[in-house]
């Protein structure tokens, strides 16, 4: 018996939650486990599994379309935007590039920052071999200009949270400019911290996106909470 596209989605781990759906766009709550599209690991990408949703939610005949406006690392969680159409996809596009979308992030740290809270501004360069990319105070050849500002929203007994708006979007860009001051992002060894986390995840987490919406002209707020099998989330006052 041939297999449906729902069956599908639960063989590859189903599809997260759903965050804000219409007719030109989808967005959903992020996994650290997920990746939003396929790599040379060849595992499950979210965007592919997100058209079998979707065909099988509306009865559609043919391919999907599902365009991907933005990525986050495969460790991190939280929102993703997908656009439905071209025409949301394009728009969507400039609104990243043109940096009329607010990013809010929020990440555990087991280090005190330098400041409660701090702009900070360095010039990125990847190292594609490395996958990783490496901050400098000052301008360098081939780097980028990667803005963010932080501050302390809560304590634990062993952490700190930190609400991050990232006004930038370079390659690894918080793990690295919060590594640079010796903040690194709990669980994340690439960048300098001293273990993993148990779920293989990192404590960097997408949860606020907010901008016009591309075809309606409306303000959109949408919000993720960050992940229930990670209790720590919630431990901070």
């Amino acid at each position: 018996m041939r297999k449906s596209n729902t069956d599908q989605l639960h063989m590859t781990g189903g599809i997260p939650e759903i965050l804000y759906e219409d007719n030109h766009l989808i967005a959903v709550n992020k996994s650290n486990s997920d990746l939003v599209q396929q790599d040379i690991t060849g595992d499950p990408a979210l965007n592919e599994r997100l058209k079998a949703y979707l065909k099988e939610k509306y009865n559609k005949p043919g391919n999907v379309y599902l365009g991907v406006s933005h990525r986050l690392d495969r460790p991190v969680s939280g929102v993703v935007l997908f656009a439905r159409t071209g025409k949301s996809l394009s728009r969507l596009n400039e609104m990243f590039r043109s940096g009329k979308i607010g990013k809010e992030y929020h990440a555990i740290v087991k280090n005190k920052p330098p400041k409660s809270s701090d702009e900070l501004i360095h010039y990125l360069i990847k190292n594609g071999k490395q996958n990783k990319s490496y901050c400098h105070e000052i301008e360098m050849p081939g780097s980028k200009e990667a803005r963010m500002k932080y501050e302390i929203a809560g304590r634990s007994h062993n952490y700190y949270l930190l609400q991050i708006q990232l006004y930038t979007g370079r390659h690894h860009q918080i793990r690295a400019q919060l590594a640079y001051i010796g903040c690194p992002v709990r669980g994340d060894l690439k960048y300098g911290y001293d273990r993993s986390n148990p779920n293989g995840g990192i404590s960097l987490h997408a949860s606020k996106i907010e901008f016009i919406h591309p075809v309606k002209g409306e303000l959109l707020t949408i919000r993720a909470n960050p992940p229930a099998n990670e209790p720590l989330w919630g431990k901070f006052g």
